[in-house]
């Protein structure tokens, strides 16, 4: 049977239209809302670097999908991250990422979620969020608050320790760390120390620690204030008889360059290291640091990753994150994305299921300080606030 010719002429014609349509899909907006200045605002640069090589090599795309990433810093301030959540809002933005701190998601979460929007975040991990103020829109990619704390409670554990100062700052994240290394470790708590989120002065709080004579101090400073604290914990002779137990975030790759030698010793419980074997982890490690001549902090890890889940939810879609936002939401869940951490999957509050390594800082080859991975401390670790979310 002969094809009409008119037959064959639309079908080409529609064939054409959709090539024309798919060339000049438009970008999906994507609100990147970091902590791009201040004394932590490095750990926002290494985020947005980590996001943006994604974006890159997927030549300006995440999934096959046009984007637009709108990169705008909160400066550590919960009320301008608000103010520019709902401008972002009021412009049709629909998917955020890029906040660090926990009380500036606090601020930014009720924005987008009331919106219909989805929010994934890369760091922050507050405890509400994972259990009973559980979201379908909200998913941690990184971690949730507790889980690099309870894991640093572990590790003390494994070294013996009977006896420890817990220290961090009074706000979301530094109560969820607490919290969190107080339910995993057996032994005696001497003293919880609360700091203010910018302190850059610990003379009272060392004196007090010296006082209080433990075998360790579990603390949680990311950013300058965990500099200028490891810098004076190792002046002040503490670290000579005191072990220091705290995250991979409150002694990252660019914190090692900042502290000299301040921080040889240093035992980290961490989700991520440069070293841990499997092909998106090297592909990563090499792309970052060639793009950016910096080696990459566990910080762009996460970063990496997230732009990743993303890509994989937004090509299930093929971008159409509010028109087909159930779609959207399982192609998330399901995490179909390779990962620079080699396992990851979500558990039933769209927080991460996922290893924990202990690492130990001392001397490479070269006399340089580098992490030595020692060893798994907890595997397939997920959250207690899990058991509160009813979704």
């Amino acid at each position: 049977m002969k094809k009409s010719p008119i037959r064959g002429t639309a079908a080409i014609l529609l064939a054409l239209a959709a090539s024309a349509a798919a060339a000049q899909q438009k970008p999906v907006d994507i609100g990147f809302i970091g902590t791009l200045s201040t004394p932590a605002g490095y750990i926002g640069e290494d985020e947005r670097d980590a996001f943006m090589l994604a974006v890159k090599e997927g030549g300006g795309k995440l999934g096959g999908v046009p984007v637009n990433v709108r990169v705008e810093d909160d400066a550590l301030k919960p009320a301008n991250a608000k103010q520019i959540a709902d401008k972002m809002v009021q412009d049709g933005v629909r998917l955020f990422t890029g906040i660090n701190f926990s009380n500036v998601m606090a601020a930014v979460g009720p924005t987008v979620l009331n919106a219909g929007g989805f929010y994934v975040s890369l760091n922050a991990g507050p405890s509400n969020y994972a259990g009973k103020a559980c979201n379908p829109n909200y998913f941690a990619a990184a971690f949730q608050n507790d889980s690099y704390a309870d894991t640093a409670g572990i590790a003390a554990n494994e070294l013996g320790v009977k006896r420890v100062v817990v220290m961090a700052p009074n706000y979301q994240a530094g109560r969820d760390a607490v919290a969190g290394f107080k339910r995993a470790y057996k032994g005696e708590i001497a003293e919880e120390i609360y700091t203010k989120l910018d302190q850059s002065d610990f003379s009272v709080e060392l004196a007090r620690i010296r006082s209080l004579n433990p075998d360790a101090l579990f603390q949680f400073h990311p950013g300058g204030a965990g500099i200028n604290l490891t810098k004076q914990f190792a002046n002040s002779g503490l670290s000579e008889k005191i072990r220091m137990i705290t995250p991979i975030y409150s002694m990252d790759d660019r914190m090692l360059a900042a502290t000299g030698t301040a921080s040889k010793g240093f035992y980290l419980s961490s989700l991520w290291s440069a070293d841990l074997d499997n092909a998106q982890n090297k592909h990563f490690v090499e792309a970052f640091t060639n793009a950016y001549k910096r080696p990459p902090t566990a910080y762009a890890a996460q970063a990496y990753d997230t732009a990743n889940l993303i890509a994989s939810a937004l090509k299930a879609v093929n971008g159409d994150v509010t028109g087909r936002a159930d779609d959207f939401r399982t192609a998330l869940r399901r995490a179909d994305f390779p990962t620079v951490r080699g396992k990851f999957k979500f558990g039933p509050n769209q927080h991460p299921i996922q290893d924990w390594y202990l690492l130990h800082i001392e001397a490479g080859p070269d006399g340089k300080l580098v992490y030595k991975n020692q060893k798994v401390l907890a595997r397939d670790h997920t959250d207690v606030h899990a058991a509160e979310c009813k979704m």
